[in-house]
């Protein structure tokens, strides 16, 4: 082809091949030198691992990435068709400028802090007018080539989030991401939730008593419980320790324990947030989390604990206070509550199990119970088990009609589970018939035991009022302790036990409904009564719900 500006050249046309020749190999050594630099650049930044071959030190040559661009530049040249390059190198040019304009735009029109602009006419259209018009020079130019340079540029923005570092400029998608959050909190409200919109969001207590190694940020089982309590394990899960001691002493401590804690959530493969909190004890720590954690109607709704089987082993006195006030404090804040007894031999996800989850449904808690276990039937550990609904009522009750109602109740809700309706007696016939002989069980030994127990630190406690000459205390307040009534709840809870024994002794999990802290009484004495509601049952989740209901007709 002929040169047209040659043919004008003064004095010669050899003028012109001698400037374009020249041209061209200082374009060239401009690319050799600089893109190479450009390569060795962009991984040290360390947001693409399979560029770390090419990472030099500061004021090494990059002698790989040098390497590594010749050898494109010289296949490029093999190809010999300039009509081939153009397009390719035009494309990734545009690529780069609506980026740039796209970056833009989303700072600007989300309203960043930190997006200054020097130019004091700069506005959000102008930015998406320069991508929009990029993205259509693009397909103008060559719309095949468009689409495998879009395909591969987010190719390379997959594997940039997926397997890259974050660096020091931000991400202004997760600017947009932050608004949309904010957005959909707003729109949330502070209202109520419906029960066909409600999720469990539970708050994990993740040190519970205090008896796990130092290096260990929470129970190994208790990432394992929260994924069973969300469908197809979606949901958020907030796990919070406290650290007993002084804020302005140990707030280094609490911010290593955080990152602890966050790297076991993320190595559980558990959606969740971690939380430590400093606190002179483990209740106000607690009392301070249950009032202030979560924003909106994104506060946890249930309260998780293992329970404190160690504590008389341990001789732990400190406990059964520290339990009734972490009990306390959620009925106080309407929060549901968990208390998972053998949480040591909770199954993992390859453990699977065969049975039945037998639920003890005594008192009305808005279907908390009935939707915990159909969310544990979703899991492949518990998908081969079956629900059975225990109904306890007392002995003059007419068992078929309670029966009849709790079916209907269940395929109301399309939940598919037998119902089995147990009597007992009631306290009153047991105090009448006392003098009979007891028909002898696995919890008769523990009732007894409990009973002695009880009634030596009654006694003690007499003692002190009468040696010291004030009136009765408990846990530190003025109250009279009521004998017949401590008598009735202990006697209620090893019926009750008792009848787990007899039809749940094989079952997978057991749920039961936790009964609130009676008034005036001990906490010592609220212990005893739950260590005998749990006496020999292996596996137990005592489940109270609040005041809501979280299943409907209508879901």
């Amino acid at each position: 082809c002929r040169l047209l500006t040659a043919t004008v050249a003064w004095p010669t046309p050899v003028v012109i091949y001698i400037g374009i020749i020249l041209s061209t190999l200082g374009a060239a050594l401009q690319c050799l030198t600089g893109a190479p630099r450009l390569l060795a650049a962009i991984a040290n930044d360390d947001i693409l691992p399979v560029l770390n071959y090419f990472k030099v030190s500061e004021g090494v040559e990059p002698h790989a990435a040098t390497l590594f661009t010749a050898l494109i530049c010289i296949g490029c040249v093999i190809i010999g068709n300039l009509d081939l390059i153009t397009p390719t190198i035009t494309m990734f040019f545009l690529l780069c400028y609506a980026g740039v304009n796209l970056s833009c735009f989303l700072l600007d029109l989300l309203d960043a802090p930190s997006w200054r602009p020097r130019w004091k006419y700069h506005h959000w259209s102008l930015s998406l007018v320069g991508a929009l018009l990029c993205v259509v020079i693009m397909f103008l130019i060559s719309w095949s080539f468009t689409v495998i340079s879009l395909a591969l540029a987010s190719l390379i923005y997959y594997y940039v989030s997926l397997k890259g570092k974050a660096g020091d400029w931000g991400d202004g998608f997760k600017s947009a991401y932050f608004q949309l959050a904010l957005r959909s909190l707003r729109s949330l409200g502070a209202n109520q939730v419906h029960p066909k919109n409600w999720y469990p969001i539970p708050l994990i207590l993740c040190r519970p008593w205090g008896k796990l190694p130092e290096n260990v940020p929470c129970h190994p089982k208790l990432a394992d419980f929260a994924n069973c309590m969300k469908k197809k394990g979606r949901g958020m899960s907030i796990f919070v320790s406290t650290i007993d001691g002084d804020y302005h002493e140990l707030a280094e401590d609490a911010k290593t324990a955080c990152h602890q804690l966050e790297a076991y959530i993320e190595y559980k493969q558990c959606e969740g947030v971690a939380e430590i909190i400093v606190a002179p004890s483990m209740s106000e720590g607690f009392r301070s989390i249950v009032q202030t954690m979560g924003l909106g109607n994104l506060k946890p709704n249930i309260v998780v604990v293992r329970y404190p089987e160690i504590w008389r082993r341990e001789n732990l006195t400190e406990i059964p206070s520290t339990f009734v006030s972490i009990i306390n404090d959620c009925i106080i804040a309407n929060k549901a509550v968990v208390i998972v007894k053998g949480l040591d031999e909770w199954p993992n996800e390859f453990q699977r199990q065969y049975g039945t989850i037998d639920l003890y449904w005594i008192v009305r808690d808005g279907g908390l119970m009935l939707l915990l276990s159909q969310l544990l039937l979703t899991k492949a550990t518990f998908e081969s088990c079956k629900i059975q609904v225990f109904c306890i009522a007392e002995e003059d009750t007419d068992a078929a009609e309670l029966k009849t109602d709790v079916k209907k109740f269940l395929y109301d809700l399309r939940m598919h589970a037998e119902v089995i309706v147990v009597t007992m007696k009631s306290w009153e016939s047991h105090v009448e018939n006392s003098s009979s002989s007891a028909q002898p069980d696995d919890s008769q030994e523990a009732y007894t035991s409990a009973r002695r127990r009880i009634s030596a630190y009654l006694s003690e406690m007499k003692e002190t009022t009468e040696r010291e000459g004030r009136p009765q205390m408990v846990d530190g307040k003025q109250a009279v302790v009521n004998e017949e009534k401590v008598d009735k709840f202990l006697y209620t809870m090893f019926k009750l036990n008792s009848t787990i024994l007899r039809h749940s002794r094989m079952a997978a999990v057991v749920l039961v409904s936790l009964p609130p802290p009676p008034l005036n009484h001990p906490a010592y004495f609220y212990m005893e009564y739950m260590d005998m509601l749990v006496e020999n049952v292996p596996r137990m989740l005592i489940v109270r719900g609040y005041r809501r209901d979280v299943v409907t007709f209508f879901t």
